[in-house]
């Protein structure tokens, strides 16, 4: 605090610091009502009622600190959160701009001001933002990070892929890396040698980047593919896949190894060179569940079979935004003559509506995924690892993304360049699904509702 109020605000600090905040809450308001011009004071007592979620009070306290001091950064940078989280987006990033120069060191602003140019689709903005001068610490690792996906999200991918290995470093998070004797690969030949590719990532992941395999065995290479046990029978069905080795299971002798992500860098991978020949996967030998599937889909014999999927794994980092609620899909039941098939894992919510063949308890591994979308017409889900694998079996799916979408979907398209059979159909706004629904119906032939 400013020297004149020095101490006045260490009771509140200190039950602050010991998880007491709601005593320190009203240990903040008490001195400050016995001095309101103690900016720092408003400063933190707006920091820990923007932590309690009471924003509309943290703005008010935060926005106090400014008028009786406009240098104190902590307190602009939680009075733009507030705007942030109050929809005032614009008004946040009037906020933030002149703290570029005056902090041009604080991660922070830039974090937020690309956060902010993310949310208004501002692909300029963003990489503005993303080439400010930071501390070397931060660019080396969580920066570069967001430098990755915000350039594969705009679609530069050359960059994208080079700072994309950055994954491996961040703090906290897996290095996806082996802890083995043979080297990464770098690019070295590869002609008589043994490439272990292996999973790193989620199901989705792994189904995309396996298309890689055909190129590397193009260069001599027997390919060894390291991968989640549910996932082993469907991948043996790609190209280039000499064997498989399920996740937990010894490992045979390899020269090299390799993170499957890893893959589009070495092969200078650009929107133009994307290896996107459909399809690249298909239906497994052995299906678990086979003849119970097949008993289902003959339900809708001479009907059009649409497969619905509305949720992702609950545990998912961003599952808030790319799942949407099951009633969200209702109106898709005013739709003539078509047979629909839930293809939702688990209980996340009762169906949309009556009349969905339940498939979901069928479904236990992508074997069993696999041949039950084989016998689908289209494909309508959120994005989840089962878009993943109706693209790279080749067949019509909706995909419905939220306004931030994760980068492999990148900005501004209706297509995907990565699965061909894919459509996106994008949130207009955050949180915003109904329009998107809407449309789908209009594309499907029906007729809005109300």
């Amino acid at each position: 605090m400013a020297e004149e109020h020095a101490g006045l605000f260490a009771g509140a600090g200190a039950l602050a610091l010991a998880g007491q905040p709601i005593q320190a809450i009203a240990e903040y308001r008490r001195v400050l009502d016995l001095h309101p011009d103690a900016a720092l004071g408003w400063a933190a007592y707006g920091k820990l009622l923007l932590a309690k979620g009471r924003v509309q009070a943290a703005q008010e306290a935060c926005a106090k600190a400014l008028q009786l001091d406009a240098g104190i950064l902590e307190a602009r940078l939680d009075l733009a959160r507030c705007l942030l989280n109050l929809g005032e987006w614009p008004a946040a990033e009037g906020l933030l701009t002149p703290a570029v120069e005056l902090a041009s060191e604080n991660t922070d602003v830039t974090a937020l001001l690309m956060h902010l140019a993310l949310l208004q689709g501002n692909q300029a903005g963003l990489r503005r933002e993303m080439l400010r001068r930071v501390d070397a610490d931060y660019s080396g690792t969580l920066l570069e990070w967001e430098r990755s996906c915000v350039n594969l999200i705009c679609g530069a991918l050359a960059e994208g892929w080079e700072q994309f290995e950055s994954r491996c470093d961040l703090p906290g998070r897996p290095s996806y890396r082996l802890a083995c004797a043979q080297p990464c690969w770098a690019g070295e030949p590869l002609a008589g040698r043994t490439l272990l590719l292996h999973w790193e990532q989620g199901f989705g992941d792994t189904v995309m980047f396996v298309r890689y395999a055909a190129l590397v065995k193009a260069l001599g290479a027997t390919v060894v593919l390291l991968v989640q046990p549910e996932l082993a029978d469907l991948v043996a069905t790609c190209p280039g896949v000499d064997r498989v080795i399920a996740h937990g299971a010894e490992l045979p002798a390899f020269d090299y190894y390799l993170p499957l992500l890893s893959l589009p860098r070495l092969f200078h991978t650009e929107v133009a060179t994307i290896p996107a020949a459909i399809p690249y996967l298909d239906i497994p030998a052995h299906v678990p569940n086979r003849a119970g599937i097949a008993q289902l889909l003959a339900l809708a014999l001479g009907r059009t079979r649409i497969a619905v999927c509305w949720a992702g794994s609950p545990t998912h980092a961003r599952d808030g935004q790319r799942s949407l609620p099951a009633k969200a899909l209702g109106p898709l039941q005013a739709l003539p003559d078509i047979a629909w098939y839930s293809f939702q894992p688990g209980a996340r919510e009762t169906p949309p509506f009556p009349g969905i063949i339940p498939l979901g308890p069928l479904l236990t591994n992508f074997s069993d995924t696999a041949y039950a979308l084989s016998g689908m017409d289209l494909v309508i889900t959120v994005d989840t690892a089962l878009a993943h694998v109706a693209g790279a079996l080749g067949i019509p799916t909706l995909l419905l993304i939220s306004y931030i979408p994760d980068w492999r979907w990148m900005f501004g398209r209706t297509d995907s360049p990565w699965y061909p059979t894919l459509r996106l159909y994008r949130q207009p706004a955050p949180r915003t699904w109904g329009p998107v629904i809407q449309q789908l119906i209009v594309d499907l032939g029906g007729v809005p509702t109300p």
